[in-house]
């Protein structure tokens, strides 16, 4: 009976630099380095049969034939081993799904005095739930295959703007020209205040660092008072514009308005991206904001909060406000700083006084100014921070199967496996 010829095989350019980066790959299972190598001597010019290949790589032929199938039905994913059937499960799908609903719910529901669940916790409610005992192992694989943490709470703050998105595309899109606004005449501003930075001397000296040891700082300390810091960073060039005082009121903020405006260059156009905060939206402000524009200042038309912001917000003004979503501060870039500022100068502070703090933040503020100052680089667009899948699940459903990973991808991950495009 006559041998029916294999099908040929042809690699793409991508699949050929996939499987020869696996082979030369120290990290890649041997296994799979195999089959790397088999698939290579399949595609070669002179298409050789399963028999020819079988002899020069010391295997049998239905071993070659195996995986020439497995590539053209699957492609490079078919080199990974099938999923295997394995003992059967104990429990059925129903349990299982009652035991992920007892753990999504309040531990209160099954009388338990505790405020989250706990392996033994969940044990111990199963009988309220007539379902069969289970050891905290077989939980604990369940919780794990619906990567289910009842022990893990996180913090969630949810905007209730109504004109979130709105606000989030008009302020993004602002940054995203920043540059070009900034080369016709219009200047893009985000100001905000950090309010309470504490003035602390360490009661003992700070012990440097040592190799193999960190640097250790006395808990105790002594403290010289806060201060205010009012700062405007100024988008298209990074360069920052301060004030520090005891006070943040309407009356310093205008101030600090005023000063922002003497510092920078004449322009056409200011667009001052602020948060809600009462003192950015004052009568003070309105006052000042008339005054540049040349616009009639009426305060009995300016009793509310809505009357204020819609003023400071007009676009026919000069200087446009723009308010951040409530709860959306982060889309304020002088935050960013903030956080630099706090990382580099304020955490490891040891001021011995408050004119020593005052003296050496203002000459962070000017090598800032003069050596580090630049644009950030933004890159949300304002579109809706919504994803269908948590990254947490993505990873398990990525490396779901596959014994040989590590918590590091390997190189044979990173080319069968490719992250999911977001």
């Amino acid at each position: 009976m006559p041998v029916p010829l294999a099908r040929p095989v042809s690699l793409t350019s991508d699949d050929h630099a996939r499987l020869e980066s696996l082979v030369r790959a120290h990290s890649t299972p041997q296994a799979l380095a195999l089959r790397c190598r088999l698939l290579l001597r399949i595609a070669a010019p002179d298409q050789p049969s399963n028999v020819q290949v079988a002899t020069e790589m010391d295997c049998e032929r239905h071993t070659v034939g195996r995986w020439r199938q497995r590539y053209l039905a699957h492609g490079l994913t078919g080199l990974q081993d099938a999923p295997r059937s394995g003992r059967p499960r104990r429990f059925s799908p129903s349990e299982r799904v009652d035991v992920l609903s007892i753990a999504t719910k309040k531990p209160a529901t099954y009388h338990c005095p505790a405020t989250r669940w706990s392996l033994d916790d969940l044990v111990a409610a199963l009988p309220q739930h007539r379902l069969r005992p289970m050891s905290r192992s077989s939980l604990w694989r369940i919780l794990e295959e619906a990567d289910l943490k009842p022990h893990r709470s996180v913090y969630w703050l949810n905007s209730h703007d109504p004109d979130f998105e709105a606000k989030a595309h008009d302020i993004c899109q602002l940054y995203v020209q920043a540059l070009r606004f900034y080369q016709q005449g219009r200047v893009v501003i985000c100001a905000d205040e950090k309010t309470g930075m504490q003035i602390l001397q360490r009661a003992y000296p700070t012990q440097p660092v040592q190799p193999g040891k960190p640097e250790k700082r006395e808990h105790e300390y002594i403290r010289h008072g806060v201060r205010a810091l009012l700062a405007s960073f100024v988008v298209p060039t990074g360069q920052l514009v301060w004030n520090l005082g005891q006070t943040r009121t309407s009356a310093d903020w205008a101030a600090h308005l005023m000063h922002v405006v003497q510092q920078l260059p004449a322009m056409q156009r200011y667009d001052w991206v602020v948060d809600n905060l009462n003192t950015h939206w004052s009568l003070a402000v309105c006052r000042l904001v008339a005054h540049w524009c040349h616009v009639p200042y009426r305060p009995q038309a300016l009793q509310r909060g809505v009357q204020r912001r819609a003023f400071l917000s007009d676009p026919t003004h000069q200087h446009v406000f723009h308010f951040t979503p409530k709860h959306g501060s982060w889309l304020n870039q002088v935050e960013l700083w903030f956080s630099v500022l706090a990382r580099r100068f304020l955490k490891r502070g040891d001021f011995a006084s408050a004119h020593d703090f005052e003296t050496r933040l203002g000459d962070y503020m000017e090598i800032y100014n003069t050596h580090h100052a630049h644009p950030y680089r933004w890159t949300y667009t304002g579109q809706p921070l919504v994803r269908a899948t948590p990254f947490s699940q993505t990873r398990r459903q990525r490396r779901q199967g596959r014994a040989w990973f590590s918590p590091r991808p390997q190189r044979f991950e990173r080319a069968l496996y490719p992250p999911r495009p977001y």
